[in-house]
């Protein structure tokens, strides 16, 4: 072994040590380097064999053992299974080569490592077979990898099995941050970033195929542009929107666009949106304002009042399967605060970034509990028929926007703090409509990510601000921060993104992320039923009072409360029988139920009230001109019927959806839709007072 010939051939083959150790805390991580430590110190130095998926670094760990052990001195060579000659002279050489120049006789008492066993020629096998049994007069180590199982050799190997990054998800974090220290250090940047644990999570739903291999790619992407953006200096944090995995296999998809080319570009003119907006929106908001104070105070004489409870409400939630938060792009109150952020821009003011990290852990309850506060606003100070205080209602949601569009850039406060805003994300998962863009075209063709950074004009892209949400369209999981309001589309220049018809409620999978406090948000808005007919509900107790806007303050106060938390306290009781996972399960399943009740509980007014608004608004100004304008109203036992069939649709819906996320025990899924029905009926029973 100390001739130079020898020498030279075998350098292009040598191991020359381990690239890292074994990275993780979990359990599959400790049991792995036990595995590793036993074959290291194993006085016999029987053959390894290590199997495991592609991209798991298989022959990282073969090297591991090999430097660990009492042979560390010694040499170690590596072949590829899958370029072996048939014959084996690669390694046992042929008749015709002089004695002792095979690789075998060169590598002496050395280790040889051979990968991919399950590619060598099948011809070639049982000569390894008989090698591995220690046949040939082999002194050295022998270590095989192989993506497949190997009877022969997993009877007389030292077998290690592999497990791949899918299973041991709880080492994510930890291989994620070697890595980015790793490739920090080969970029200058010192420290390196910090990797927050909102990416950790998001990356903890993808199966990653490729394992460790695609995982390496994935962070030397992130930081190659990340680079880019940030001019070569070292960020503090990583983003989100720089890691790219390929989206969940979705269903059947209708691309809207490619049927319909001409609707892209009608769609995404700027003039179309400035104009509804600015143009429209903003002064027809101030209109209906000042309509609420100056004109009469009971719905049965104000016009306003009738476009918001019998218009508004029920249109929204008709429109939540359908398209989705489309109404959150002609949201009044943000308009104000988008041109608010426009005009102290102007004046030298720069509103800051959006805060880094898990901004939904906190901002995610608050909104849920401002929905509940305004529904108790709206149910004890009678907003429905008290014109100055619905308006009183709009402005503080519309100051809310104007003061986060002071405080921070684009659309903070619709998309963690809105309790409108959360409602029409939450209800949006039903939606048909979705607005995506594609990950390949994205991470392959874009370096400018316009789409929801914002930037020039480039190609066909147009100028814009970015994503309102500071959302990427292709990092979308489901439609609750997407608005509708083709910014991207605007943007993007490689016509990546597709709006698209898709199955109902294709968001609501089993393995969804969930912000924090949106199941307590559901129980809200479930809350709300029992609110609006809290007499009916808690009549029987004698201290209830026969309506919720008359009587002493306190009384009617607890009483709401009460019926309000009646969904969440019967939430909280089932945990004492079921686990937290089937409850939450259960609960998104019966999404499509609330919102039909809620429809439901809507109609009334609506199909009532809504065809009445042109005589309702001249009643107290021209009497007379009001009984020659013409009204509708739904006959009772039209209502009735639509009531009936929204709910049986809602719950043939949760059936449904129930089945989906409960499908791996038929018993749960049959118990939850006898729940759903008896929850159906009851519902249906509240809704007809």
């Amino acid at each position: 072994m100390s001739e130079p010939s020898a020498l030279l051939k075998l350098a292009p083959l040598l191991v020359g040590r381990a690239r890292r150790g074994v990275v993780g805390s979990s359990r599959y991580a400790k049991a792995l380097r036990d595995a590793i430590r036993r074959a290291s110190q194993d006085p016999a130095c029987r053959p390894v064999l290590i199997s495991g998926e592609p991209g798991l670094e298989k022959d990282n760990l073969a090297a591991l053992i090999h430097f660990g052990s009492p042979d560390r001195k010694r040499l170690m060579v590596r072949l590829d299974g899958a370029l072996l000659k048939a014959d084996g002279s690669d390694l046992f050489g042929s008749p015709d080569d002089p004695p002792g120049s095979s690789l075998l006789a060169l590598l002496g008492d050395g280790s040889l490592l051979l990968e991919q066993l399950q590619r060598v020629p099948e011809a070639l096998k049982p000569k390894l077979l008989e090698l591995a049994k220690g046949g040939f007069g082999f002194q050295g180590r022998l270590f095989f990898t192989s993506e497949t199982v190997c009877p022969g050799f997993e009877r007389c190997c030292t077998l290690i099995r592999v497990p791949p990054l899918r299973v041991r998800r709880q080492d994510l974090g930890e291989w994620m941050r070697y890595g980015v220290r790793l490739r920090s250090r080969k970029l200058g940047w010192s420290p390196a970033p910090e990797v927050p644990e909102a990416v950790i999570k998001r990356l903890q739903a993808y199966d990653f195929p490729n394992n460790l291999r695609e995982l390496e790619t994935l962070i030397y992407r992130a930081l190659q542009q990340m680079r880019r953006n940030e001019g070569g200096s070292a960020p503090l944090l990583i983003p989100e929107d720089v890691f790219w995995t390929p989206p969940r296999q979705q269903r059947v998809r209708f691309d809207i666009w490619r049927w319909k080319p001409h609707l892209r570009e009608l769609m995404r003119a700027p003039w179309l949106w400035n104009t509804l907006l600015f143009g429209l929106v903003s002064w027809l908001f101030v209109l209906v304002n000042l309509w609420l104070w100056l004109g009469p105070q009971d719905r049965a004489h104000n016009g306003a009042l009738n476009l918001f409870w019998a218009w508004w409400w029920p249109l929204i939630l008709l429109g939540f399967p359908l398209v989705g938060r489309l109404w959150c792009s002609f949201c009044p109150f943000m308009v104000w605060g988008e041109i608010v952020q426009r005009t102290v821009r102007a004046l030298g003011h720069q509103p800051s970034r959006w805060p880094r990290g898990e901004t939904d852990d906190w901002a995610s309850p608050l909104l849920a509990i401002g929905f509940a506060l305004i529904l108790l606003w709206e149910e004890v100070w009678n907003l429905q028929d008290t014109a100055w205080l619905s308006s009183c209602l709009l402005l503080l949601i519309t100051a809310g926007a104007v003061i986060g569009s002071m405080r921070f850039e684009k659309r903070f406060w619709c998309r963690y703090l809105c309790p409108v805003g959360g409602m029409n994300g939450l209800f949006a998962k039903l939606s048909v409509l979705e607005l995506r863009a594609q990950v390949g075209t994205c991470s392959g063709s874009c370096s400018s990510y316009a789409c929801f950074k914002g930037g020039p004009a480039e190609g066909e892209g147009l100028l814009t601000s970015g994503c309102p949400l500071g959302t990427h369209p292709a990092h979308l999981s489901d439609n609750r921060n997407c608005v509708l309001c083709l910014t991207c589309a605007q943007a993007c220049p490689h016509r990546s993104v597709q709006l698209a018809l898709r199955p109902p409620a294709a968001d609501i999978q089993r393995e969804m992320d969930l912000p924090r406090g949106e199941p307590l948000l559901l129980l809200v808005l479930a809350g709300d039923l029992c609110l609006h007919h809290a007499h009916r509900l808690l009549g029987w107790m004698p201290w209830v009072p026969l309506t919720l806007v008359e009587g002493p303050l306190p009384l009617r106060l607890a009483t709401a409360v009460l019926a309000l938390s009646l969904p969440g306290l019967l939430y909280a009781l089932s945990h004492l029988l079921f686990s937290a996972q089937r409850l939450q399960r259960t609960l998104y399943g019966l999404l499509p139920l609330i919102w039909a009740l809620l429809l439901a509980r809507h109609l009334p007014i609506g199909m009532g009230e809504a065809g009445q608004v042109l005589p309702v608004s001249l009643s107290s100004w021209q009497p007379a001109w009001a009984t020659l304008l013409p009204a509708w109203r739904a006959d009772a036992h039209v209502i009735a019927f639509c009531q009936s069939a929204v709910v049986l649709l809602g719950w043939a819906a949760a059936v449904v959806l129930l089945r989906r996320q409960l499908a791996t025990r038929r018993v749960a899924w049959l118990g939850a839709s006898v729940l759903a029905l008896a929850l159906a009926v009851a519902g249906r029973w509240l809704v007809s007072a």
